[in-house]
């Protein structure tokens, strides 16, 4: 077995390839995020290709390679849901018994009193809305009253947005850190998330200063596993909102996609061991939310670009993983803007290893978590390695 002293996993947030078998109980039957994108148009993803993405399942337009770099196959989410922080807890080993709790009709009467309560003042919104509509319909109402805007999704989140001239941003946290307490029991969601904005009326924005409130997650899970074993794990993006921090050494946020690999790439030259997890957002926040389905598109081609001279900047040490959470299909034809259940794919890639592997139908997510697991000597509840599949040494480490 191949001997990998670092292991980077990229997740592309809300990159499914294609409906899980339960999708119908989920609304989601026939939703397929870049099965839809590769239909819109030709897109230029040469990098992607030659690791095996299109060789996980059939793409529009995209050839499946003839002898992919590195192991190819898709996951399944096992756990109910199809939010980030069920995806994300499930490839560090957690499975859930029940989803986390979902508000299409608002929060309960009773759960906004006690909130309003608590903070001082009253609150808008209460719906579930998108991020950027619901700043553009209440946000001139929110600067005149001072009150915050709660919103919810298709997701188990609890969101406030504020305005960061009306509500200073540590002010908002410290909402945010008293519905986190508040939203417990039958009403434990998944993520409280402080939305801050900036700008005039009609040119409300969003800032980057977004911050998580995840509910912990159970123990053990793959980063106690990896802390009480001394591994170094160096979180990009959300990553250490998702897991409360747990059995992360350090960690730093992001701007978008080719900020967050541009910390990517110095984590790589930083740190010669350990794990090195990145979450990339802007796939869902800026265009499967949005139904923007060429803007998903550029943004795919975008990290393809930038992925490419990352690919040369790993050793034979290295392995790297590429997949995704969840779906979030942003074809018309699906008038919600909700996440879709959805495989993830699934690449593996060492420039000492083989190459060509087909990992096939992975039935949990926790594969990949129990595979880095295995990488640095542990184990976690639930997943089976791939490890032996994917270390036969490549002929040119062997040479």
């Amino acid at each position: 077995m191949a001997n990998f002293t670092r292991v980077v996993w990229i997740v592309l947030d809300s990159v499914g390839i294609g409906e899980l078998p339960d999708a119908a109980d989920y609304g989601d039957v026939g939703r397929t995020t870049l099965g839809h994108i590769a239909e819109s148009r030709p897109l230029a993803l040469p990098n992607l290709l030659r690791l095996g993405l299109a060789n996980i399942a059939p793409l529009a337009h995209l050839a499946p390679a003839t002898s992919p770099m590195g192991a190819y196959g898709k996951g399944v989410t096992h756990s109910p849901g199809k939010d980030t922080t069920t995806g994300h807890w499930e490839m560090a080993g957690v499975w859930l018994d029940q989803a986390f709790p979902t508000y299409p009709h608002g929060f309960p009467s009773a759960v906004i009193a006690e909130f309003e309560k608590q903070i001082g003042r009253g609150t808008l919104g209460n719906k579930p809305a998108s991020g950027t509509e619901i700043i553009k319909e209440l946000g001139e109402q929110h600067v005149q009253t001072g009150k915050p805007i709660v919103y919810t999704s298709g997701d188990s989140v609890f969101q406030i947005a504020a305005h960061e001239e009306v509500i200073p941003i540590a002010e908002l946290y410290g909402m945010c850190e008293m519905a986190r307490k508040l939203l417990d029991g039958p009403h434990r969601v998944g993520r409280v998330i402080a939305r801050p904005f900036a700008g005039g009326t009609g040119h409300f924005a969003r800032t980057t200063r977004r911050h998580d409130y995840a509910v912990d997650p159970p123990k053990p899970m793959l980063l106690d596993v990896l802390a009480e074993r001394g591994v170094p794990v160096f979180g990009i993006g959300k990553i250490h909102d998702i897991y409360n921090g747990r059995g992360v050494e350090k960690y730093v946020t992001t701007a978008g996609n080719a900020d967050g690999m541009a910390k990517l790439t110095a984590g790589l030259q930083e740190r010669k061991s350990g794990l090195i997890f990145c979450n990339l957002v802007d796939f869902d926040m800026l265009y499967g939310h949005r139904k923007d389905v060429e803007g998903f598109a550029q943004s795919l081609e975008e990290f393809d670009r930038l992925l490419e001279p990352f690919l040369a900047l790993l050793g034979a040490s290295d392995l790297l993983i590429i997949t995704a959470d969840h779906g979030c299909d942003p074809d018309s034809r699906w008038p919600t803007t909700d996440h879709s259940r959805e495989y993830v794919p699934i690449l593996a890639y060492s420039p000492g290893s083989g190459a060509a592997v087909n990992l096939g139908v992975r039935h949990t997510l926790a594969d990949m978590g129990q595979s880095v697991a295995e990488t640095f000597g542990g184990k976690i509840l639930h997943g089976k390695s791939f490890l032996s599949e994917i270390s036969k040494p490549s002929a040119t480490s062997a040479s």
